[in-house]
């Protein structure tokens, strides 16, 4: 297990020089070209590919996780996720246009998307490659110069990256800053382009709090309670499956884990026995033998879940077995949980899955409402009806059907919370959005003085009317009209349409604009256009 492996934190003394050489760096354009970031990218893909086995035993020793669930989870979402940015990041690069308006095309507005300079990631133990090395992807595809810190409570995968990273990777545009503490203090410290915090609200105030001093934006990714909603109609055997999967996999250590469920009192009894069936299916020898689940990662986070258990005043339906020895605790589902219970307090982050039964639908809704929105909600029904009446009346991260987990690796969905699960997206392109800077840029032809040169002092009434005219917007009809009070006039009968007069002179002046955007060279008046034109 992890308290094995000893990682060599980063000197504190290095820190502050780390943050500089980066700054000269990204300065000096090392990423500047689409080639640059591409080569990057592909060394990243290769970093994992050529050491997957290496990756699988540190995960072994981090998590106690299975080969399959290193694979699936993380080192081939990884792989994936570099070869989608590899591949579309000279699309996700190119300057776009403003959309078109008659009024401004002369300028020929566009939309510049330039790298925000060096920017910060402060991952989590619970997946050390996905969340590590998923936002130095998107990082890099956008120009970046990029700081990783590593969780040090994943210290064989986070010094497994540390030392693979500087052969790999350019050290002039990428470093890896390992420690705990004292380090992510001194890292918080120094000015940011962005930092992107994934982890536990308590700590994520601390980030925000220290980037408030330097003006650094942070996006943040924070997990929370994330609720499973059951129509008793659905297809539960599946649904079971799926819940359990989701609970289970990582032994519960995952932000968008189903953290409890809620369900029909009457429907309470069978959804537990469908989800007795699936835990069988499982680990049809127990648990505790089986292979196939991870542990906690350490002692400290092992005695908080138990203590969650140890106090609940729910029944345990199945399961319940720890051993601290092996940081093993078994999937345990409690049935009768109320929403004052221990398991209730905060995000579980283990394979505790409470049951919460509640009168009906609109009841399960206001359970919802009533605490922090989740970083994800789950629905299980077959109903449209019914996960409508749920995702409408909710708020959450994203909001999911009948699965779990498998949005995040979902090609063109953002990974990303809402309020206290969060704020800000990654993944893919949104990553490379997330630590993009949307450069308003345009041209403005010296012959457009011509139409706006009323906006020049000195001002008259003459220069306003026609600057109204040019730009003036005609608003559609009310739907509904204020009520006129007793003795007052409808202002609307009395002002009707005060662009209408204006709407020749529109056409005719935009009609003027777009002919001469479409020109490339200079532009004549007649001597009739002058007189219209003149103020």
């Amino acid at each position: 297990m992890s308290d094995s492996t000893e990682l060599v934190y980063t000197p504190l003394e290095d820190i502050p020089q780390i943050h500089a050489t980066l700054k000269k760096n990204f300065k000096a354009g090392k990423l500047r070209s689409i080639e640059a970031r591409k080569t990057q990218i592909l060394q990243l893909a290769y970093l994992i590919q050529d050491n997957y086995d290496r990756f699988k035993k540190s995960f072994e020793a981090d998590l106690g996780r299975s080969s399959l669930e290193t694979s699936f989870l993380e080192l081939d979402s990884t792989i994936s996720d570099c070869k989608i940015a590899y591949d579309r990041v000279e699309n996700w690069a190119r300057t776009e246009k403003a959309p078109f308006n008659i009024n401004f095309v002369a300028f020929r507005p566009v939309i510049r998307k330039e790298p925000k300079g060096v920017v910060l990631s402060i991952s989590p133990f619970n997946y050390p490659v996905w969340l590590s090395l998923g936002p130095m992807i998107g990082a890099i595809a956008a120009g970046n110069c990029f700081v990783l810190k590593p969780s040090e409570l994943s210290p064989a995968t986070s010094g497994l990256i540390a030392e693979l990273v500087p052969k790999y990777m350019d050290p002039d545009v990428v470093r890896i800053v390992l420690g705990a503490v004292p380090e992510t203090t001194k890292l918080l410290e120094l000015p940011w382009d962005h930092i992107l915090y994934t982890g536990s609200g308590r700590v994520a105030k601390i980030v925000c709090g220290a980037a408030a001093k330097t003006l650094s934006p942070v996006s943040l990714e924070l997990g929370g309670k994330s609720p499973v909603v059951i129509d008793p109609k659905c297809d539960l055997k599946t649904a079971a499956k799926r819940i359990m999967w989701g609970k289970c996999a990582n032994a519960g250590q995952t932000c968008v884990a189903p953290d409890y469920i809620l369900v029909p009192e009457e429907a309470q009894d069978t959804v537990i026995q469908a989800l007795k069936e699936a835990h069988d299916e499982f680990y049809p020898s127990g648990s505790i033998a089986s292979p196939d689940l991870g542990r906690i990662v350490n002692k400290s986070h092992f005695d908080r879940i138990k203590g969650l258990l140890d106090k609940t005043s729910g029944t345990i339906a199945f399961g319940g077995q720890t051993d601290e020895s092996r940081l093993f605790i078994a999937p345990t589902v409690v049935c009768g949980v109320k929403g004052d219970d221990s398991l209730m307090s905060e995000e579980l982050f283990g394979p505790i899955l409470p049951v919460v039964p509640v009168k009906d639908l609109d009841a399960a809704i206001e359970f919802i409402n009533a605490r922090d929105h989740p970083l994800a909600l789950y629905v299980f029904s077959q109903d449209a009806s019914f996960k409508n009446k749920v995702f409408d009346n909710t708020q959450s991260g994203s909001a999911i059907a009948n699965d779990t987990l498998v949005h995040c690796a979902t090609d063109g969905l953002p990974f990303g919370g809402i309020g206290p699960s969060g704020s800000g997206y990654h993944t893919r392109k949104f990553t490379f959005d997330m630590f993009t800077h949307l450069r308003s840029s345009l041209d403005s032809p010296s012959w457009m003085d011509k139409i706006l040169g009323s906006r020049f002092p000195p001002y008259s009434a003459k220069k306003e009317s026609w600057l109204k005219n040019v730009l003036g917007v005609k608003l559609p009809p009310r739907v509904l009209p204020p009520p006129v009070p007793k003795g007052e006039t409808n202002a609307l009968a009395l002002t009707g349409n005060r662009n209408g007069s204006g709407k020749k002179w529109v056409i005719l002046v935009a009609g003027l604009v777009l002919v001469a955007a479409m020109r490339q060279g200079g532009w004549r008046f007649s001597d009739r256009w002058k007189e219209v034109i003149r103020i």
